[in-house]
C-alpha cells in the first residue's frame, strides 16, 4: 500500500507569501527574507518562454517573464543588466575551445515593466540565437548541440546597490522564490528523419500497479498517440513509423508515482534511442537529435 504524506506543496507557499505580503511584520516568509538575508530583491521566475536554441533556425530564442519584488513591492528595482556567456561542452581533442566570458547584452529600465497579477512589476526578455552568437563574436560554426549559453540578470536597486545570483542567499534563489538570476539556454539539433517501419517502446513499473496517469507522448508528424502502463509491472508496445515521416516526437506526461516509472524506444534500425527512468523528465523532448540515431 502506497503512503501519501500530506504537506503543504511550494506552490500553495508561494502563493500565501504572494498573498500576505502586507501582513504583520516578520510574519510572512517574504518578510524574513527581507530581514534575515542579504538579497535586497527577489526576481521571481513567472515563466521560461524558450530555452532551447535549435541549430540553423534563425528564430531561435531565449526567452524568460520576470517579477520583481523587494521591501516595497518591487519599488526599489532601478533596471535590469543583461549577460550572456557560452560554455563550448564539445571539445574534442586537439580542437578549439569556443567558451566566451560573459558579456552585457541589454539593460532593462523600470519604465518597461508592466504590473503583473499580484500587484509587482513584470518583463520579458528575449534574445535570438542570431543575437547572442554576435554579442560573444561567435558564428554558428562554433557551437554544437550540447552547448549551452547562460543568461545572467542583476538588479540595479534605486539606492546603487546591485543583486545578482552572486550576492543572493539559497533562501531567496531556491525553489521557494523560483530566484535563480541566471539560467540556461541548451544548444541542440533540428529534429532528424526516423527511420521507417516498426519502433518499439517498453514500460516497466517498479511497484506493479500501473503508471498511476503517466504516459509516453510520441508525435509522428503532428499526431500524437499516448503509451501507459494501466495496471501491472511492464507493457511492450509497438508503433508503426510510416516512410516519409520528418518528423518524431517523444515527451514524458507525469503521473502520480514516476519514480516508479521506467520505458526504452527502440527504433526500426535496432537502435535503442532512449532508456530513461525512474522519474523521467517531463514536458520536454526526450529524443536527442545530435546522436543522430533515429
Amino acid at each position: 500500500m502506497k503512503i501519501i504524506n500530506k504537506s503543504l506543496s511550494v506552490a500553495a507557499l508561494a502563493l500565501l507569501g504572494l498573498t500576505f505580503n502586507s501582513c504583520d511584520d516578520g510574519d510572512t516568509v517574504i518578510d524574513e527574507v527581507f530581514a534575515n538575508t542579504t538579497s535586497g530583491i527577489v526576481l521571481r521566475t513567472v515563466n521560461v518562454e524558450s530555452d532551447e536554441l535549435p541549430i540553423g533556425q534563425s528564430d531561435s530564442y531565449f526567452a524568460v517573464e520576470l517579477e520583481m519584488q523587494d521591501e516595497e513591492d518591487g519599488a526599489l528595482v532601478e533596471s535590469l543588466d543583461v549577460f550572456v556567456s557560452f560554455s563550448d561542452r564539445t571539445v574534442e581533442e586537439g580542437e578549439t575551445d569556443y567558451s566566451a566570458s560573459e558579456v552585457q547584452v541589454a539593460t532593462i529600465s523600470s519604465s518597461e515593466f508592466t504590473t503583473g497579477q499580484y500587484g509587482f512589476p513584470r518583463t520579458t526578455y528575449s534574445i535570438t540565437l542570431p543575437e547572442m552568437l554576435s554579442a560573444l563574436s561567435l558564428s554558428e560554426t562554433n557551437v554544437d548541440g550540447g552547448d549551452n549559453f547562460s543568461i545572467r540578470f542583476a538588479a540595479n536597486m534605486t539606492d546603487g546597490r546591485t543583486f545578482s545570483n552572486g550576492q543572493n542567499t539559497d533562501t531567496s534563489t531556491g525553489s521557494f522564490f523560483a530566484s535563480p538570476f541566471q539560467y540556461n539556454a541548451a544548444v541542440v539539433c533540428p529534429p532528424t528523419t526516423p527511420t521507417a517501419g516498426e519502433w518499439t517502446i517498453d514500460m516497466q513499473d517498479a511497484y506493479g500497479d500501473g503508471w498511476n496517469g503517466a504516459s509516453v507522448a510520441i508525435t509522428i508528424d503532428g499526431e500524437e498517440t499516448s503509451y501507459t502502463i494501466d495496471d501491472g509491472a511492464s507493457v511492450s508496445a509497438t508503433f508503426d513509423v510510416p516512410d516519409g515521416t520528418e518528423v518524431i516526437s517523444i515527451k514524458f506526461v507525469s503521473g502520480d508515482w514516476d519514480s516508479e516509472v521506467t520505458f526504452q524506444v527502440t527504433s526500426a534500425n535496432g537502435d535503442t534511442i532512449l532508456d530513461l527512468g525512474p522519474s523521467p523528465t517531463a514536458e520536454v523532448e526526450l529524443l536527442n537529435y545530435c546522436l543522430d540515431n533515429l
